[in-house]
């Protein structure tokens, strides 16, 4: 195998090991109770309302992200950006084995609550500088986002909020309209609204130094 080859297997190791935190986030966040990210609010909102695990309807979700990414983008899709779609199919799968692996763990206190969710606030911004750092594909929410900065005179920080927002909103007026309350958006999705991106910041320091030595 040719030197560049090893860096790149190397790298999609790295981004699958990313992947398998953030999905242990993901779990964390759903076993405190106090509301996901808001990436996965939707997503889990509708495993409440289908037979859907909360991976696969994450998957079905990334799955739309993506057709989307095509349509706004048309001629100027990279096509190299399919690998969101293996990289959203993995992600599901292993957001499924996190929730099942912690399915044991009691929740006693509404401060038990809060460690949970803490928890799964650092390891889904720790996931994240894990994808950052790997920098071979971005998994389809940050790829959707670019695409229409790409396509309009959006910036990048605005677009991103606005797309948080949206699915917070439509995961309340779905939770509100046939789960009569608001279940998967609460204090958690606003701390880790807040938290995920100044963990990854952090993160990436010092996973910086780590790819600068070791996937390069």
């Amino acid at each position: 195998m040719s030197s560049g080859k090893k860096r790149l297997a190397k790298r999609y190791l790295f981004l699958c090991a990313g992947l398998l935190i953030m999905s242990f986030g993901v779990a964390f966040s759903i076993k405190g109770g106090l509301g996901t990210s808001p990436i996965s609010s939707l997503p889990y909102v509708v495993s409440l309302l289908t037979p859907l695990t909360v991976g696969t309807a994450t998957i079905c979700l990334h799955c739309i992200l993506i057709l989307l990414q095509i349509l706004i983008l048309r001629k100027n899709y990279d096509p190299i950006q399919l690998m969101q779609l293996p990289v959203a199919i993995i992600f599901g799968y292993l957001t499924d084995f996190a929730v099942w692996a912690i399915q044991g763990i009691g929740v006693s206190s509404y401060l038990n609550q809060w460690i949970y969710c803490i928890i799964g606030i650092l390891l889904v911004g720790t996931g994240v500088s894990f994808e950052v750092t790997a920098g071979v594909v971005t998994v389809a929410g940050e790829g959707f986002v670019l695409a229409v900065c790409k396509a309009f005179p959006v910036k990048f920080a605005n677009m991103k909020i606005s797309f948080d927002v949206t699915l917070v909103l439509i995961s309340c007026i779905l939770s509100l309209a046939f789960l009569g309350g608001l279940y998967g958006v609460r204090e958690g999705t606003i701390a880790a609204a807040l938290c995920v991106g100044l963990t990854a910041k952090q993160m990436n320091k010092v996973l910086g130094k780590f790819a600068d030595r070791y996937l390069n």
